[in-house]
């Protein structure tokens, strides 16, 4: 089968989900396209949406059809070329309302899993479990009448594993969108050793027509993005409870979430980003990991702890971020939870105090918001953290330990083989974490 063949038959597992919706969307945007090329336009193209809740499905065809109509507004001039055959359609409109309704066409809901038996092309995005995901991959496997392809959306999971334990042979890639797929430039694309060339080929040719910046990983548990990011987590917690000895445990989350955040001009403090990919995704998989590295310990008391006291982090369906190590109100942190007292204490009972011990940024300090918008950034960041060299403050202090900390994971990543280079590890720091600057540089030699 060729590439347009292998789409006509395309199933989503876990289709009504965060990150399934959005690789549903991608994929459905893009069997469409290849729908309206005048050579196809008396094929079938069919996605199943495979998810185990109606509601779920029902929200589901509601976001494709408000996210299609966006995409059709913007693209109007093309896709009046691409139904420039259709005479009936002739104010911009219809032409909008004729593309959703296609889109839409395309996908089946469906609760019944036996239908992606049917699929050429499998996309599995359901929870970060590996018993789970090998019981499904296996199971669509065993009931189809052919040789499904399957990419696996799995953050942290080696795909040779994946593939062994599901039996299937090197038809399976590990093809990592990140949070939200739609919106996310970035793909992590992980073969196993005996992962098909040809479908290495097609994920790459998929991954151009979605127009994504694509980096390989070496098929290493949590590849290059968990492989930093949760480091990354632990040495964060680690600090914390180090600096939690000589103050309370609440101002020691504040202090290292307002140095990571301001102090190394980041997007969210680093409490705050395991807040939002929630407490329990990162301890699960840091458990995942763990097995796989014995020279390590990627393992955290302090996670169990807070995880067992019912503090998960996470978002609320509607989108809301729930309170983890920090407290929020309309999305932004307003107090830090205490272990001792097993609740929250606000910012404004001890920040004053707190700010006045890390001390004042340096001259010329802006927010991160504000620093991925300068041209001149590369030579901005420099001039930052030089002068943040000078101070002699417990902020810079701590901003330099982190620092040099999360380049040492970087360089470590590329020595191993998990990444190919420095510059890979850059890119996913800055394209999938949105980081103004990547984390092996010379800030912090």
């Amino acid at each position: 089968m060729n590439y347009t063949e292998k789409l006509q038959n395309v199933a989503v597992l876990g289709a009504g989900g965060k990150m399934g919706s959005g690789i549903l969307l991608l994929t459905a945007l893009e069997m469409v396209s290849l729908k309206l090329k005048p050579e196809n336009r008396d094929k079938t193209f069919t996605l199943h949406a495979v998810d185990v809740s109606y509601k779920n499905l029902d929200d589901l065809i509601k976001y494709i059809r408000t996210q299609a109509l966006k995409r059709a507004e913007k693209g109007i001039v093309g896709l009046r070329e691409a139904y420039a055959d259709r005479e009936d359609l002739i104010e911009n409109e219809q032409v909008i309302r004729q593309y959703v309704q296609d889109v839409v066409d395309v996908i089946k809901p469906t609760t019944h899993m036996e239908l992606a038996s049917e699929a050429s092309v499998v996309f599995e995005a359901v929870n970060e479990n590996p018993e789970l995901k090998v019981k499904l991959l296996k199971q669509i496997d065993q009931n189809s009448t052919g040789q499904p392809w399957f990419f696996t959306n799995t953050s942290s999971i080696p795909i040779q594993r994946l593939n062994e334990e599901a039996g299937l042979e090197g038809r399976i890639i590990g093809f990592h969108f990140y949070n939200p797929p739609a919106v996310q430039k970035l793909v992590e694309m992980i073969a196993a050793d005996q992962t098909l060339p040809e479908l290495k080929k097609f994920a790459e040719q998929y991954a151009g027509a979605l127009k994504k910046t694509v980096v390989h990983a070496s098929d290493v548990a949590g590849f290059i993005g968990n492989g930093h990011f949760m480091r990354d987590a632990l040495f964060g917690i680690q600090e914390a409870e180090r600096l939690s000895k000589e103050k309370g445990f609440a101002q020691a989350l504040y202090q290292m979430d307002k140095v990571t955040r301001d102090f190394l001009i980041r997007p969210m403090g680093i409490f705050q980003l395991i807040d939002y990919v929630g407490i329990d995704v990162v301890r699960f998989i840091l458990e995942v990991m763990n097995p796989y590295f014995d020279d390590e310990n990627l393992h955290s008391d302090l996670l169990d702890k807070i995880y067992n006291m019912g503090v998960t982090g996470g978002q609320h369906p509607g989108g809301a971020q729930k309170d983890g190590f920090l407290k929020y109100e309309k999305g932004k942190p307003v107090a830090a939870f205490d272990l001792e007292k097993k609740d929250y204490v606000d910012f404004d009972d001890f920040s004053a105090k707190e700010d006045d011990e890390l001390g004042e940024l340096p001259k010329g300090w802006v927010p991160w918001k504000k620093m991925i918008k300068k041209k001149s950034r590369e030579d901005e960041l420099k001039d930052y953290f030089a002068g943040l060299r000078q101070l002699n403050t417990q902020g810079k202090d701590l901003a330099f330990r982190f620092g040099k900390n999360s380049k040492q994971i970087g360089e470590k990543l590329v020595n191993q083989g998990v990444a190919q280079s420095a510059s890979d590890v850059n890119t996913v720091l800055t394209t999938g974490f949105f980081h103004a600057y990547g984390p092996v540089n010379s800030y912090f030699d």
